[in-house]
């Protein structure tokens, strides 16, 4: 194979065995028509013209790439640096496919967008563009992230969208997908899903990937890695740090997966979400990919103390990758990102996501195998402020206890 950045985006939706587009009849035209408007946008010289304009002035584009010599010199080792995300608008990188998506469903003239979020980031940044852009916004959400991502909700409703949290199967981010599905199906033709991560049917996969690969574009002008470290729930932030040097093999890429409790399950649960430690392939949500699932293809309810990393699916492109051999993948205890959401906050005074803190304990393992001419960039792919309550709550229980019976 020539590209593996050609390939990742080819029309056809397949990535080896994985991806392709498994939906029912009812929306087949409005998936064929999405793809189509698609692959025509990326070669219109206006609408990148815009999605540039939007991605500098809207965004904050492009984001710091930044040295951590505190964390660095902590860990011993190769050099750290952090790509952040967290910086542009919204605050994490979700903001860089929403405003590419947007503006698709704009030439498509549609009036309303619907989204799935679990950590609230995604439904954050879908809320802001379709208030900037004038479409009316529904977001789904599992209960359980309903309550633990409170600040999002907040934000999201203050932009104008209607935040629905799901009540059925484990109430996380899977179900609040299929929540999503069904909203489209009802209303196909004024409606875009505007999907958060690498994952769905054919294109989203693609498109996702697209947008997301102006992370690794802005890295590759800003240093020359030799380690890419992103964490892996659907796997948008590792395709946009990753896209740009798939063809080169000269670095490694390692994908984190959130190891939860450990890697222990039972037929109807997992304490993880670690996809490639345990799970099997499988056709979910439109795709097929690598699940947790169990023999008769149901799929467990998952664990991870980030609400963006408890997804029981994997994106079809991070399979492929990742069985031919081009990336590799690890996974994070909880316990191992509390450690390493503490010790980057202590050293540098950045306070990442807990998805992005998956990454940090990689990196901070990584780099100390390493030798010090050696560097490492990973992608903090949001800020950790929207974990407040979670984190509150596991490193100082009794006094947010006692802070919030103040204000009751």
């Amino acid at each position: 194979m020539k590209s593996l950045k050609k390939y990742i985006l080819n029309r056809s939706g397949h990535f080896g065995i994985y991806g392709g587009r498994y939906i029912p009849e009812t929306l087949i035209p409005i998936m064929e028509n999405l793809e189509l408007e698609f692959y025509r946008a990326i070669k219109d010289k206006d609408f990148k013209l815009e999605l540039s304009n939007l991605n500098k002035n809207y965004t904050g584009r492009p984001t710091p790439l930044y040295f951590c010599e505190n964390l660095t010199k902590k860990v011993g080792g190769a050099k750290i640096y952090l790509k952040n995300e967290g910086l542009a608008h919204t605050g994490a990188h979700k903001i860089n496919h929403c405003l590419g998506q947007a503006l698709l469903a704009k030439r498509l003239g549609k009036t309303r967008l619907i989204a799935e979020t679990g950590a609230g980031q995604h439904g954050l940044a879908v809320s802001a563009v379709a208030a900037k852009m004038g479409f009316s916004c529904t977001i789904y959400m599992g209960e359980k992230d309903f309550l633990r991502q409170k600040p999002n909700v907040f934000f999201m409703e203050r932009a104008g969208a209607k935040v629905i949290p799901v009540l059925e199967g484990g109430r996380t981010l899977k179900d609040a997908i299929s929540a999503a599905l069904r909203d489209l199906m009802s209303d196909p033709l004024n409606t875009h899903y505007l999907l958060g991560t690498v994952c769905g049917p054919h294109p989203y996969p693609v498109m996702n990937a697209y947008f997301q690969s102006v992370i690794g574009r802005e890295v590759k002008k800003q240093i020359t890695p030799d380690y890419l470290i992103a964490s892996v729930g659907g796997g948008s932030n590792a395709m946009g740090l990753f896209y740009e040097f798939l063809d080169d093999k000269s670095l490694e890429m390692i994908g984190v997966e959130a190891g939860g409790r450990g890697i222990t399950e039972d037929s109807k649960k997992c304490e993880h979400a670690a996809r490639f430690e345990t799970g099997t392939l499988g056709v979910t949500e439109g795709f097929k990919s690598f699940f947790l699932q169990n023999e008769d293809g149901q799929i467990k309810n998952t664990h991870s103390i980030s609400a963006g990393l408890d997804y029981s699916g994997v994106g079809p492109q991070i399979s492929y990758l990742r069985d031919i051999g081009r990336i590799k993948t690890s996974y994070a205890l909880d316990s191992d990102v509390l450690n390493a959401y503490q010790l980057l906050a202590k050293e540098e005074g950045i306070f990442a996501a807990l998805e992005s803190s998956h990454a940090v304990a990689e990196a901070i393992r990584l780099a100390a195998t390493l030798p010090k001419e050696k560097i490492i960039v990973f992608n903090c792919s949001g800020r950790g402020d929207k974990d407040l309550f979670i984190v509150a709550k596991e490193l100082d229980s009794e006094n947010f206890k006692n802070f919030l019976k103040t204000q009751i």
